[in-house]
């Protein structure tokens, strides 16, 4: 039950975000004045719709019966759109290159605001992952394979900060191993305990390591925290370096696509399913499902944010019929007509979609089959939690 609960929750989760995506383009379009015929979430059949009037003409906004995406119609985002005489001045491609480069962004931009208040959720509450893991100089344990242990014989304790080893400071753990390695016999150790400066005689041990003497003392550190929680004011920063972070691992991720593909089929021939292949909206929430059903929501909501920063950078790629196709366009006119202008030529006015029809066609058919093989691997090899 928890793990259909958990699918459930993420498939919400992602039909939320792609409502918002398409929100994004309304919401912009009606800031520009241009006229938004229809928001509707989810397709297929009509379940319910209402019209709300604006100075910019009606908008019917509706909810269809599957919950997979939605649409915004925008009058005149391209020249094969039919107009009526009201909505021609206010037609899309008649407005200027960077306010329609917005209005085609914005829904990508929904996608990195909801994955940016994901983290920041995350980061004053039970925390962010730790990207730069550091082993502070905290002792955890004194053990040693033979009888005696020179850390505990000279009174250091789990817990203890070892701040330095002889005349050298140690801010990190690997301080302390680079000065106990060069010490032997009785070495002055300087240790914080409970608010108080201790300086104990270790006599440490010499032994050899990998054919090399190195000096020895018998102390582990406490692991660094898997997770880093924050003050809600340090924690806009923290999520914004996060952000940052796993942007760059999704762009890493785009461009290792499709040297990955090859492991797909493999995996539904049987083969191992390997953790880095492709998945779909379907292996994905398979895992979120897994997630709750372990109590573990920190990877529910990291695989939700990250989830949505793919979407945002996948929906500004430069193809048709992506939010970045269309930007491609407007840029490829606004670059075009400003070459003519310096030969002295008229603009040539917008681009003729229908000659672009056979490639987009043509990529949407590659689209639909590379989803088709990862949905297909997320059933029969599902990637699943370790």
């Amino acid at each position: 039950m928890a793990y259909v609960i958990g699918v459930t929750l993420f498939v919400a989760g992602l039909c939320l975000s792609l409502a918002l995506h398409e929100a994004g383009h309304l919401l912009s379009a009606r800031a520009f004045g241009l006229r938004v015929r229809r928001y509707f979430v989810g397709r297929g059949p009509t379940v319910f719709s209402f019209r709300v009037r604006h100075r910019t003409g009606d908008t019917e906004y509706g909810l269809k019966a599957l919950p997979i995406g939605g649409f915004c119609d925008i009058a005149g985002m391209t020249t094969l759109d039919d107009l009526t005489p009201e909505e021609r001045p206010r037609a899309m491609w008649r407005q200027p290159a960077w306010k329609r480069t917005v209005v085609m962004a914005s829904g990508a931009f929904t996608h990195v605001l909801l994955a940016m208040a994901i983290l920041y959720g995350m980061a004053v509450s039970m925390g962010l992952p730790n990207l730069n893991p550091v082993a502070e100089p905290v002792v955890a344990a004194t053990t040693c394979p033979a009888t005696t242990c020179p850390a505990a014989d000279a009174g250091i304790r789990p817990g203890d900060r070892i701040t330095a080893v002889g005349a050298t400071a140690t801010p990190l753990w690997s301080d302390v191993l680079t000065a106990v390695q060069a010490a032997a016999g009785p070495t002055a150790v300087t240790v914080r305990r409970s608010g108080e400066t201790l300086t104990l005689t270790v006599d440490v041990a010499r032994v050899t390591r990998d054919g090399a003497e190195v000096g020895m003392i018998g102390a582990t550190p406490q692991a660094p925290a898997a997770y880093l929680t924050y003050g809600p004011v340090d924690a806009a920063g923290a999520t914004l370096a996060f952000t940052g972070d796993m942007f760059g691992r999704t762009f890493d991720q785009l461009a290792a696509f499709p040297q990955r593909l090859p492991a797909v089929v493999a995996a539904i021939g049987g083969a191992e399913r390997s953790a880095d292949t492709p998945i779909s909206m379907v292996g994905a929430s398979r895992l979120g499902g897994e997630a709750a059903e372990r109590g573990l929501w920190e990877i529910f909501l990291l695989l939700l944010a990250s989830l949505n920063l793919f979407m945002a950078v996948f929906n500004l790629l430069p193809l048709l019929p992506l939010d970045g196709g269309h930007i491609m366009v407007i840029w490829f006119e606004r670059t075009r007509d400003a070459l003519r202008r310096l030969r002295g030529l008229p603009a040539a006015g917008p681009i003729d979609f229908t000659r672009l029809y056979p490639v987009t066609m043509a990529l949407v058919l590659v689209g639909g089959a590379v989803m088709l093989l990862t949905i297909t691997a997320d059933v029969v090899n599902p990637i699943r939690l370790s």
